[in-house]
C-alpha cells in the first residue's frame, strides 16, 4: 500500500482552480506534518506549503492568498485548494509527510495551466 496517494491535478485554464487531495494511511497522517511540494520542467522541486499536526500552516511566498491548505482528520486526507491559477504553477505537486527522521512521499499529480 502506498503511504501517500495524490489526486484531483488536471488541465486547467489560467484564472481557474483546482483542489488536490493526498490521502495517507492513518498511523502516518496523525503524526506528521503534511506538505505539498511541486516540481516544474528543469526546475527543483520546492516547497508550497505545509500544516502541522496542530493544524497551524505555513506557505511559499508563491502559494500566498492564492491557495489553501487544509486536513480532514477523520479522512486521513490533506488538501490543497488552488485558485488564481498561473501557468507558472505548472507542475508534478507532491505531497509529503515528514517529522524528525522520517519522510515519506506520494508519487505526484500534474497540473497544467494553459488556455
Amino acid at each position: 500500500q502506498e503511504p501517500l496517494v495524490e489526486s484531483g491535478g488536471g488541465l486547467v485554464q489560467p484564472g481557474g482552480s483546482l483542489r488536490l487531495s493526498c490521502a495517507a494511511s492513518g498511523s502516518i497522517f496523525s503524526s506528521n506534518t503534511m506538505g505539498w511540494y511541486r516540481q516544474a520542467p528543469g526546475k527543483q522541486r520546492e516547497w508550497v506549503a505545509f500544516i502541522f499536526t496542530s493544524g497551524s500552516t505555513k506557505y511559499a511566498d508563491s502559494a500566498k492568498g492564492r491557495f489553501t491548505i487544509s486536513r480532514d482528520n477523520a479522512k486521513n486526507t490533506v488538501y490543497l485548494q488552488m485558485n488564481s491559477l498561473k501557468p507558472d504553477d505548472t507542475a508534478v505537486y507532491y505531497c509529503k509527510a515528514f517529522r524528525v527522521g522520517a519522510e515519506y512521499w506520494g508519487r505526484g499529480t500534474q497540473v497544467t495551466v494553459s488556455s
